[in-house]
């Protein structure tokens, strides 16, 4: 097969992630223990407050820290006291804590694709949290390139694309989020393999734009089916 570059998301696709966050919010729930609001409720507050908090300061443990206190200050029943804010943020803090918990298949995939294929690593979030979590994962020495930025959208690839010269038709992004990984990668002329997870974030979700891309896309149910396709 030809050499070709296989652009790679990290977070739900190669370990563990969006589980840790919601044991958080778990935490959180029971220690809001809200008189009248269901936890569903709760997380629908907290995911718009997300939305809007993403665009200005991006992701990570702290920023969701910084969510999850606004949110507190919204519901909260009972006078807010520093310790309570202390105890919130603690729920966030210790996300980071988690070992990396690589996902079934990853390990012995990315050494099968790093002797055939060009690997990069493109992940959003805090800068300095990404590349720790890189660094503890054992997984940077298969990839070639890794691209750490604020937010994963159309021009992000199409940047990427130009500064690492990548032939489009030649070019796959892998990943499990459609609104990060597969459609803005299908929309800047790459093809695209979705490989869905079950506790994807819900602000992550969005319906594959496959339609009137020019670019390919595969679903695969898991990361070891890529040995099949590259």
């Amino acid at each position: 097969m030809t050499r070709q570059h296989l652009i790679i998301d990290a977070d739900d696709t190669l370990w563990e992630n969006n589980v840790f966050f919601e044991e958080a919010f778990d935490k959180f729930v029971a220690f809001l223990d809200h008189a009248h609001m269901t936890p569903p409720q709760v997380r629908d507050v907290l995911d718009a407050i997300e939305a809007v908090n993403a665009r200005i300061h991006g992701y990570g443990s702290k920023n969701f820290g910084r969510n999850l206190v606004e949110t507190y200050h919204k519901l909260a029943h009972r006078p807010v006291s520093e310790r309570d804010l202390e105890v919130i943020v603690g729920f966030a803090e210790r996300i980071l804590e988690h070992p990396i918990i690589l996902r079934p298949g990853v390990a012995e995939t990315l050494g099968y694709l790093a002797a055939k294929h060009e690997l990069t690593l493109f992940t959003k979030g805090h800068p300095d949290e990404q590349r720790m979590k890189v660094d503890r994962s054992g997984l940077a020495h298969y990839f070639d390139h890794v691209e750490i930025v604020k937010e994963k959208h159309v021009e992000a690839y199409s940047d990427l694309g130009s500064v690492k010269n990548f032939h489009a038709p030649a070019t796959w992004m892998i990943g499990n989020s459609p609104k990060s990984d597969i459609n803005p990668a299908l929309a800047a002329g790459f093809n695209a393999v979705f490989l869905p997870h079950p506790r994807t974030w819900i602000l992550e979700r969005e319906e594959l734009r496959a339609g009137d891309a020019p670019g390919r896309l595969l679903v695969l149910d898991h990361f070891g089916e890529l040995r099949a396709h590259f």
